[in-house]
């Protein structure tokens, strides 16, 4: 009688005397394996990029634009601010003016908003300070404007001249006083309108001043928290609608609204879809080649039976079971497909750090998933491994030990 721990160090034994066989054999479990876990690790890597990304932009934020000119004005900004589960608000006005500095003038976003941005955006600073609701010509400038997009580098208490173009064509030209220089974000995913790099931020009210207006353009308001953005978002919609006179029944219909709200929640929710999708993508094309894996460790175990057929009657007429032989013979397939399955762990971590790396992506790689690709491989080799074993565990004595 020959029990599983004799089997398996047979089945080692064996592997190790036909090592090219074995290496051949195990190719294509190492590469399934290694696929599967470097697209898995790089699933979980864009999904927590997307998720950073976004989170930078701002906490707990809801954007809410108008749809049609001239149409937020301090009502609704007082609207906003007492909806239940709002914690504070900034009104934004938003345009392209020609800045200058010294003798070299850009086109760059200029914001006016109040001093509750900071906050709302998750601002960090590399030097200075934000804007306070009683600052006039003051600006606060993104770290591209203040170090990329002139001839030479402003910094705090530089001056730089924004000329503002009216709606009836006339501009005027006002001097600000750089107050603050933003510390460059980490994200790439996240532009304008909403990342900070390439703008320039003045008080609202200094905006409306020069412009002869009233209005704003839209407002970035921080919910509670991330649990009840949701029923914040919606709260606020239904209440700007019955402001606005929109039908209860067209409540549904974004077309027919003045205004748009997008929270968060809804932002993090699209971008995990995507990472979802993207990694369901890359891992059903990796488990493709995990079957192919399977495939080669079948046909191998196919010949390898062929070839040891006269072993095969030995062991038998020795008293092996065909429990034995089957044991055996599976055992083998089973130590190829851990074999396959480590090495395949360790170059699919390899290669996924390396990817994210290269993409500069977060490193993320999921324990319960690569344990899942490691229990995967064996399974494969188990399956792959049954007809082989079996074939060989019913050969006759006889005609085994008669083959040449």
């Amino acid at each position: 009688m020959v029990n599983i721990v004799q089997s398996l160090r047979i089945a080692a034994g064996s592997i190790s005397s036909a090592k090219m066989r074995s290496i051949l054999t195990t190719l294509g479990i190492v590469i399934g394996v290694a696929a599967v876990i470097a697209n898995v690790s790089l699933g979980a890597s864009f999904q927590q990029y997307f998720d950073e990304e976004i989170g930078s932009v701002g906490s707990n934020f809801i954007i809410i634009n108008h749809m049609e000119p001239d149409l937020f004005h301090d009502n609704e900004l007082e609207l906003v601010e007492n909806t239940p589960g709002i914690v504070i608000v900034s009104p934004i006005k938003q345009s392209l003016q020609k800045v200058t500095h010294l003798s070299t003038s850009r086109h760059l976003s200029v914001d006016g908003v109040s001093e509750d941005y900071e906050t709302v955006a998750n601002l960090k600073f590399e030097e200075g300070s934000f804007l306070s609701d009683q600052d006039k010509y003051v600006a606060v400038i993104g770290n591209d404007v203040a170090y990329k997009k002139f001839d030479r580098k402003i910094f705090t208490q530089n001056s730089i001249d924004i000329t503002f173009r009216k709606d009836d064509g006339s501009e005027v030209t006002k001097r600000f006083k750089v107050k603050g220089i933003l510390e460059s974000p980490e994200t790439t995913m996240v532009r304008s309108p909403i990342a900070p790099d390439e703008r320039i931020f003045i008080p609202i009210s200094t905006w409306n001043e020069i412009q002869g207006e009233d209005d704003y353009g839209s407002f970035f308001a921080m919910a509670s928290s991330m649990d009840t953005i949701q029923a914040t978002s919606d709260d606020l919609d239904q209440k700007l609608g019955r402001h606005f006179g929109v039908p209860s029944r067209d409540m549904n219909d974004d077309d027919t609204k003045p205004y748009s709200i997008h929270n968060q929640g809804e932002i993090l929710e699209k971008t995990d879809q995507m990472a979802k999708i993207l990694g369901a993508l890359l891992t059903s094309v990796a488990l493709i080649s995990l079957v192919v894996g399977s495939i080669g460790i079948m046909n191998i175990m196919l010949v390898t039976v062929t070839e040891r057929t006269r072993e095969i009657g030995i062991l038998k007429s020795l008293g092996y079971t065909n429990l034995n032989v089957l044991l055996l013979f599976i055992g083998e397939s089973v130590v190829l497909s851990v074999i396959g399955g480590l090495l395949g762990i360790g170059l699919g971590v390899l290669g996924a750090y390396g990817v994210q790396s290269l993409m500069a992506l977060p490193h993320a790689f999921p324990v319960e998933l690569i344990v899942i690709g490691f229990v995967v491989s064996v399974i494969v080799g188990l399956i792959a491994g049954v007809y082989p074993a079996n074939k060989a565990a019913k050969m006759n004595t006889v005609d085994a030990l008669r083959s040449e």
